[in-house]
Order: structure tokens, then sequence, then C-alpha cells
């Protein structure tokens, strides 16, 4: 596996860019700057993420998302460091 996260990744396994080797192996989300945990879906070379927007649902239950533009800087977490400060 590539040290470089897809362009496009998505966490619905409904959609064509859902890609569950790379979100098994953490891909961390830096959105204009800000380190953001609740991104949905993302686009780098379009330069767009998804957010759920609160707890409201679509008409077939699904999270409504809103789209919102800036610079996207998708990163592979470190798993090693990740355990490391669970064990303290």
């Amino acid at each position: 596996m590539s040290d470089t996260p897809p362009d496009r990744l998505s966490t619905d396994p409904a959609s064509p860019y859902f890609d569950e080797p790379s979100l098994r192996r953490g891909v961390g989300i830096r959105f204009r700057g800000e380190e953001r945990n609740n991104i949905d879906e993302y686009c780098v070379s379009e330069g767009w993420v998804r957010v759920a927007v609160g707890n409201t649902k679509d008409r077939f239950g699904n999270p409504m998302t809103i789209k919102l533009k800036g610079e996207v800087e998708p990163y592979f977490r470190d798993p090693a460091a990740e355990t490391e400060t669970e064990a303290e």
C-alpha cells in the first residue's frame, strides 16, 4: 500500500469511493489548516469535504451532509504513536 492516502475517500460503504483498507489503516484530515475528525468524504483535487449536519437524516435515513470548500490535506495516522498514547 502506498504512503499517500487516496485523492477521494468516503466513509459510506455504498459510495464508489469507499476504500476499506485505507480507512482501516487510519486517515487523518487537515482541512483549512485545522485537524478535523468529523469528515464523511473528501476530495483533494477538487478541494472539498463533506461533514454531517447535527443529527438530521435524509429520507433514506442517511446523515445530512454539507460540502465545504478549502484546502484538504489527508494523511495516514501513525498507529504506533496511537498505541503508545493509549498505553499511558
